[in-house]
């Protein structure tokens, strides 16, 4: 029996998910933007699942826009809002520990002429507010900063981020990575004063593929995308096309399917406390993630001679353990997050990661310590 416990790159569909993606590609596959009544049925599935979205962010239903996931919504965020306010000032903002879609926008952008400003997280992976005070000023057009880090679990300040534009008189649009954060911290966007958020449906127990973006109507950035598609209405011209209803039915289930947050969050702070506490028994072991980070997540080095990547693979050939060694988007290259926080090559190249679900359990991480004790003893430094 396989222990998962990597999911912040990724969660198992949950049943509700998986019947939903079936229903529409057995029963409601018409084409949605078609007036026949099959066509009507696979709209009203994307209305529901549009709905579903909008409410567990606190929005309106138009305010939501389905992507193909994370990336991309961040990288229409980003190009968006950059191409809307580029005669106001030239100054983006973020930090040097984003996801690398918003890194490599960033850098893109910088290419372009901008001027980036990456703000450097302590040896945890915190940003501070005051950071955010110093480096937005009235030349800043954007903010895009993530919620929660997917590599070692740092929770980021911002909700600070409006009081920060505003003092500064900037004309800035507010972008906030939430992929690591939805579903598991109650997220209201007029409340954290987002104008974009971003959202995906895979790392809530839905289907790949299939993400969304908030764009609040002060956004306005309708006709701004970075690479500009011609050939239908949808998605506000945004994203025309016909809609991948399955994906995006499979995406309202999966947040139809949510857990309340509060009874989430104490369960997983349990099994987090738990899995510090085994771990921490075994000598050598260093956490990465501070004692304030998301509880889903724990970033930690492990004292063997053997590089990360060769720890995860034999975790799982020899005791089907899943874990990962940082974003799985990275494709196994040193961690840019570990690295920015100044950590020692020793713990940048030994260090892995272990995120939890909703269905994971304490017999997981029994399984995994006692691998991981055997795979040191194996393996010492």
């Amino acid at each position: 029996m396989t222990v998962y416990l990597d999911n912040s790159a990724t969660t198992k569909p949950c049943v509700q998910a998986v019947e939903a993606v079936n229903r529409m590609l057995t029963e409601n596959w018409g084409n949605p933007s078609s007036f026949h009544q099959m066509g009507i049925n696979a709209m009203k599935e994307i209305i529901a699942a549009r709905a579903a979205v909008a409410d567990s962010l606190g929005v309106k239903s138009d305010e939501i826009i389905f992507t193909s996931g994370g990336t991309e919504a961040n990288n229409l965020a980003i190009f968006g809002a950059v191409n809307a306010r580029k005669r106001r000032g030239k100054r983006i903002v973020t930090t040097a520990i984003e996801h690398e879609s918003v890194l490599q926008s960033a850098q893109e952008l910088e290419r372009q002429g901008f001027e980036v400003i990456y703000l450097k997280p302590d040896n945890a992976g915190r940003i501070t507010e005051n950071q955010l005070f110093e480096a937005i000023n009235s030349n800043t057009i954007l903010v895009s900063i993530m919620y929660i880090n997917n590599e070692v679990g740092s929770v980021l300040p911002v909700g600070a981020i409006k009081k920060a534009v505003k003092r500064a008189s900037a004309p800035a649009l507010i972008h906030i990575d939430c992929v690591q954060a939805y579903g598991k911290i109650n997220i209201n966007a007029k409340k954290l004063g987002g104008d974009l958020i971003t959202v995906t449906a895979h790392k809530i127990h839905g289907p790949k593929g299939i993400g969304a973006l908030y764009i609040s109507k002060d956004a306005n950035l309708t006709n701004q995308n970075f690479a500009r598609t011609f050939g239908g209405e949808q998605e506000k011209k945004l994203r025309p096309g016909t809609e991948c209803a399955p994906l995006i039915a499979g995406f309202g289930a999966a947040v139809g399917a949510l857990p309340p947050v509060d009874e989430q969050t104490k369960k997983t702070q349990e099994l987090n406390a738990y899995a510090k506490k085994a771990l921490g028994s075994i000598d050598g072991v260093i956490f990465n993630s501070g004692e304030d980070a998301s509880p889903y997540i724990i970033n930690m080095y492990v004292p063997t001679f053997m590089r990360s990547q060769t720890v995860l693979q034999e975790l799982s050939a020899n005791y089907s353990i899943c874990v990962s060694n940082g974003s799985a988007c990275a494709k196994g290259k040193k961690s840019h997050v570990l690295t920015a926080m100044g950590l020692s090559n020793e713990i940048v190249d030994k260090s892995i990661r272990i995120s939890f679900s909703r269905y994971n359990t304490k017999e997981d991480i029994d399984a995994l310590v006692l691998a991981l004790k055997e795979l040191i003893e194996k393996h010492p430094l």
